[in-house]
């Protein structure tokens, strides 16, 4: 068994893309055994093989299993990197989770373009993540579980042991005698997949030996249905997207098949960067949109996005704490943050005001006139005008002069004064409404529009 791991490392590698070859290497059994079969190939070797080994901080011995790490990569002539994180314990989404995340930015942020980071996920921890997806409720996408390619950082994950079982692993650190890191966090039966690992699988094998091989090849099947699905979910969420609103048609979503309505929104919030809601959540939220009122706003959190709904779209964002009513700010026509992860800017971005004007929140009850009308307006109604949602207005910023003369609502409504102003100065302001990665693309397209109209 000592050359099996070898062996199966040597096809898998000549079978992997191209590209520097780096492993995330904690010191545990899997990624022991991964490691040191690696590092025994000179075919490994000539694709710069390296360790990156990830510090969390959160444990007493993590500054000794680092040490342990480094004598590991000596005996083995294998170069690591230590790299350091600070996992942020207010995150909302779980200690665990926020762990994860900070550890894959960390070994993100060190993977050469076009590289291979290589994971020791074996064929148990495969059958594993199945049964966890299939409790949680996951769809064909879950229940494909792990891939043994996925894009990422520029480069590509790679578990080339997913067909692998973990007897081979430990076998192959057996023959060698290497004696791994034993983290007693992966038999904590407060995690869900050490509880899995440590309760049930014993009892799962007893009864049927074959299980980690028939959950795999479920994987297998489920991740071919997943991509197929995908390809579909594309077709549909042309179909019912609003591109002018970066929103979803609510009545169109609802109206899609089940199979394809979960893959849709997932979709869409994934093109936004945005989390999906679980199987619970996802449920709720069409419960809501199914009975809501056409006046209401129903919305659901899911940890950092929020999702609302209005006049019959769907809309989703990151969470922002709510606008202090008492916000204010100097503005120079340099872009400018506000409150609730709104942005203020020109149209001409390199422009510059000699005096600074004041932007502040609106109030309760103010009104404004707006230029070549011969009344005044409640700020409401200009925002319904606009069709602003309820939740952005208190973001919308109030642009005054330094005297506190009222020259816009942001860019939807100017008065007199502001209108000759912006004018003068050949540009206009521009107003994004959330925090969203596409601000600098929609100042293009708000080009064509006018502010007011």
């Amino acid at each position: 068994m000592s050359h099996e791991l070898t062996a199966l490392l040597a096809m898998q590698l000549a079978r992997a893309p191209q590209g520097p070859l780096r492993v995330a290497f904690s010191g545990g059994p899997d990624s022991c055994a991964l490691l040191h079969a690696l590092s025994l190939l000179p075919q490994a070797r000539a694709r710069d093989l390296r360790a990156l080994h990830v510090d969390h901080g959160l444990r007493a011995e993590s500054a000794r299993w680092a040490a342990q790490c480094l004598d590991f990569c000596a005996q083995w002539r294998t170069p690591l990197e230590l790299l350091t994180v600070r996992v942020p314990r207010d995150s909302g989404a779980g200690l665990e989770a926020a762990a994860r995340a900070a550890r894959y930015a960390a070994l993100a942020a060190r993977l050469p373009a076009g590289g291979l980071l290589a994971l020791a996920h074996h064929r148990e921890d495969q059958a594993e993540t199945v049964l966890l997806k299939l409790l949680r409720g996951a769809g064909p996408e879950g229940l494909g579980a792990m891939r043994t390619l996925r894009g990422f950082a520029g480069g590509q994950l790679w578990r080339p042991l997913l067909e692998a079982p973990r007897a081979l692993l430990r076998g192959h650190l057996e023959a060698y005698g290497i004696v791994p890191i034993e983290d007693p966090a992966n038999r904590d039966p407060a995690h869900a997949r050490s509880y899995l690992r440590t309760q049930v699988w014993p009892l799962l094998q007893r009864h049927w030996p074959e299980a980690a091989a028939s959950l795999s090849h479920v994987a297998r099947v489920q991740h071919a249905l997943a991509e197929d699905l995908a390809t579909r979910a594309a077709h549909a969420l042309q179909e019912v997207v609003r591109t002018d609103t970066d929103t979803l048609d609510c009545t169109a979503w609802l109206a899609l098949p089940d199979a394809l309505r979960v893959p849709v929104l997932a979709r869409w919030l994934r093109m936004r960067g945005l989390r999906a809601p679980d199987g619970a959540q996802r449920a709720a939220l069409e419960r809501a949109l199914r009975s809501a009122a056409r006046d209401r706003v129903p919305e659901l959190r899911c940890a950092d996005t929020v999702l609302r709904a209005w006049r019959g779209r769907l809309y989703a964002e990151p969470w922002q704490a709510p606008v202090t009513p008492d916000w204010s700010a100097e503005w120079n026509g340099a872009a400018l943050a506000l409150p609730g992860g709104a942005r203020l800017a020109l149209l001409r971005d390199d422009l510059r005001f000699a005096l600074p004007l004041r932007v502040r929140a609106t109030r309760a009850g103010e009104r404004l006139r707006r230029a070549n009308d011969t009344h005044t307006r409640s700020l409401g109604a200009l925002f319904q005008q606009a069709d602003v949602p309820p939740w952005q207005r208190a973001r919308c910023p109030l642009i005054e002069t330094p005297q506190g003369e009222p020259l816009a609502l942001g860019d939807i409504a100017l008065t007199a004064r502001g209108a000759n102003f912006f004018a003068a100065l050949e540009t206009r302001p521009l107003w994004r409404r959330c925090a969203a990665p596409e601000w600098r693309e929609g100042i293009a397209a708000a080009a064509t529009t006018r502010a007011g109209d």
